[in-house]
């Protein structure tokens, strides 16, 4: 984040009643949790996407590409 976003980001909390600054702090929560769960879904796809292409990268026959 930019400092004039963080400056602007931060003038308009400011202005906002504690309440809705309550909702604010509870939809970035929200948001950082959403992005971990992306991160840990995508590790784990990356993880099973490995696990199955394995069989199909280490095989006799691509020997000879994997030798390149």
């Amino acid at each position: 984040m930019t400092k004039v976003h963080e400056q602007t980001l931060l003038e308009k909390l400011r202005n906002l009643p504690p309440e809705r600054v309550a909702e604010v702090e509870d939809f970035v929560d929200f948001l950082a949790h959403r992005l971990a769960d992306e991160r840990r879904l995508t590790e784990a796809a990356g993880q099973l996407a490995t696990a199955a292409l394995t069989r199909v990268w280490d095989n006799p026959g691509d020997a000879d590409y994997d030798r390149l």
